[in-house]
């Protein structure tokens, strides 16, 4: 699932729940160590630490459309078909993007632990 660029640690309260859910998105470990309750995961070039009890909550934000450096990509998944293929996979939408409409628009999502996703793309 192309997501866009961005970085983020979360403190989550499951790390198994938490690491599941961002499974589902399309995001898999790539360093870490569940038995000492944090892992790195990575979805292309997005990349978030998961640390069960070590940090205050953040908001995770995604810009589809953008790289790390928020230029244009030539190709990239559009909003209204993320949200389709999340609601495929049974995850909660809290606010949606028309899928009637085109160009900006930004879905909201929450992960097992509470901690709030944008999904928003600007062009």
């Amino acid at each position: 699932m192309e997501l866009g660029a961005f970085s983020v640690s979360l403190n989550v309260k499951n790390i198994n729940d938490s690491k599941s859910f961002y499974e589902k998105l399309g995001f898999q470990t790539f360093g870490g160590d569940l038995t000492q309750k944090w892992l790195i995961m990575k979805n292309e070039g997005c990349v978030i630490g998961l640390f069960e009890g070590m940090f205050e909550k953040n908001i995770l934000t995604f810009n589809p459309g953008w790289d790390q450096n928020a230029k244009n990509l030539d190709s990239f998944t559009d909003i209204r078909d993320l949200q389709k293929q999340l609601k495929e996979k049974g995850i909660n939408i809290l606010s949606e993007a028309d899928e009637s409409s085109e160009g900006p628009a930004y879905v909201t999502i929450e992960d097992p632990d509470g901690n709030q996703i944008l999904l928003d793309q600007h062009r």
